[in-house]
């Protein structure tokens, strides 16, 4: 009698090589997190091209701890040094490093982690029992709902990118065009090569994504090199969480874990926005609000429960659809093409087994981080201490290395040289990164379902606005893009008020 897919992703996690695959991920995501100027998103990016001799099963277990530990690792930094290490922890700063600065930086991390470990474990049940019916819901999309879809994502994406909408809609707009070059699988045409017969294949996801977010990271600690840190000494404490602990805070750890997971569903939204949006609500329920920003436990376990439950959040809509959830998401979105699967709602049909691989990885490796991070934090704390200067050559040895070994050409390695100076000059510009990798990963995916439905209709666009998942989701998508106008007008219309209001009040005087 041949295994159950479930059967089978149970087998491939509790063997010694599906273990030792989630620690080694969770202890070197966790490890990244926590350094300064190193994200989740490079590391994975770094990561991939290892993956190639493995099976996707293995890469996956491999990639998911990863993202699970980069995560986590951000509230070490956030708390001692007042730096979080990824943008997730950047509420934790608020609450975390008072707490600690007052003597008290077990406490602070107690909690943290004790967060942490709830959101991952809220938020995976929620990617257990929504995945599957969100995957059959699909199902029935046509190519029109599709695009109606990807649009809407887009949307969204560039409605919450940044303070800038038009920074914002710029970013996902370029992603698209550098998406462009090659032959376009609608119809066969080789379009905007430049002449670069490389290019008739398009650009590689991986030496862009090595570029974006590894060497411009690179290009940008180096020009930081000096940066003196002050970091608060971690003396030897209990972090292990008290029964009382948990019994305390669960109400806001449920609460908080609950804004994570659904702010992780929307795609491009972030952990950073679902962690804002829990510290919001629980500094409105509080009864002691005028303890955050100055060492509240509210705050410290709001912040970190959200950011975590992001995770789970953001993996369903790419297991379910193929629509990644965030940045990190389009990177393993990367990994499954990459790995010949076809990411979407027919995974589920094609690859349960897979599926339920990510599912069992992302429980074992919260588990997997929950004790690393209480037993190794000390040791883990002291990374922060390595300079720069080692760092650096390390990294960029990876980054060559790792888009080289994508078709064994320096043209992708000119690529990802390229892709770093345009990384670097979007951050100083403040233009964000994630629209540009989600609208250059969904660019595509909305290119070929339109022309598959123009081609179904005869030439009519008329199927987008008939079709009522289609409407619905083009309506949202206007709705997205209307309210942040109508609010910035209305501002700019308040200020103009003051600015006149302030030489009537001077005469007067």
């Amino acid at each position: 009698m041949l295994p159950t897919p479930t059967e089978e992703a149970i087998h491939l996690l509790i063997t010694p090589t599906g273990l030792i695959l989630i620690a080694i991920g969770t202890s070197l995501g966790i490890t990244v997190g926590a350094i300064p100027g190193l994200t989740g998103a490079m590391l994975i990016a770094l990561t991939l091209p290892l993956t190639y001799s493995m099976d996707a099963g293995n890469a996956m277990i491999l990639l998911v701890s990863m993202y699970v530990g980069s995560i986590s690792g951000g509230l070490i930094t956030a708390t001692l040094l007042r730096m979080p290490g990824t943008p997730a922890s950047v509420m934790t700063t608020l609450d975390g490093y008072p707490m600690a600065k007052s003597g008290r930086p077990g406490r602070a991390l107690t909690l943290s982690i004790m967060a942490s470990f709830a959101g991952g474990l809220v938020s995976w049940v929620f990617l257990v029992v929504l995945s599957e019916p969100m995957a059959e819901l699909s199902t029935k999309f046509g190519p029109f709902e599709f695009f109606s879809l990807v649009m809407m994502a887009l949307v969204l994406i560039a409605s919450v990118g940044g303070k800038s909408l038009s920074a914002a809609m710029f970013s996902g707009l370029f992603g698209i065009l550098c998406a462009m070059p090659g032959v376009a699988e609608a119809t066969g045409e080789v379009r905007m090569t430049l002449g670069f017969e490389e290019l008739n294949g398009g650009f590689k996801l991986l030496p862009v994504l090595i570029g974006l977010f590894a060497l411009s990271q690179v290009i940008n600690d180096v020009l930081r090199m000096d940066d003196s840190i002050e970091q608060v000494p971690l003396a030897k404490q209990k972090l292990f969480p008290s029964l009382s602990d948990w019994k305390q805070h669960w109400g806001n750890m449920l609460r908080s874990s609950i804004i994570g997971t659904w702010i992780g569903i929307l795609p491009g939204i972030g952990a950073n926005i679902g962690s804002v949006a829990a510290y919001s609500t629980a500094r409105t329920f509080s009864t002691t609000p005028e303890q955050f920003g100055h060492g509240s436990e509210e705050g410290i376990i709001a912040s970190e429960s959200a950011n975590n439950a992001t995770v789970g959040g953001a993996l369903i809509p790419l297991v379910a659809m193929g629509i990644p959830g965030s940045v990190i998401d389009a990177i393993l979105l990367g990994a499954l093409v990459l790995h010949g699967l076809q990411p979407g709602p027919l995974l589920f049909k094609q690859s349960p087994e897979l599926i339920y691989t990510i599912m069992g990885t992302y429980f074992i490796s919260n588990f997997f981080m929950f004790g690393f991070l209480v037993f190794a934090v000390r040791q883990i704390a002291r990374l922060t201490d390595v300079p720069r200067a080692f760092l650096i050559p390390v990294i960029l040895t990876f980054c060559v290395v790792g888009s080289y070994a994508l078709g064994n050409r320096m043209f992708d390695v000119w690529v990802m040289l390229i892709f770093g100076l345009v990384g670097f000059g979007m951050e100083k510009l403040r233009i964000p990164l994630a629209p540009f990798v989600i609208g250059f990963v969904l660019g595509p995916v909305a290119e070929n379902n339109l022309c598959a439905g123009l081609m179904a209709s005869g030439g009519s666009y008329l199927p987008l606005v008939t079709r009522p998942m289609s409407a619905v989701f083009l309506v949202i998508s206007i709705i997205l893009l209307a309210v942040p106008l109508i609010q910035r007008r209305k501002e700019t219309k308040a200020d103009d008020s003051l600015r006149r209001a302030e030489p009537v009040a001077e005469e007067v005087e």
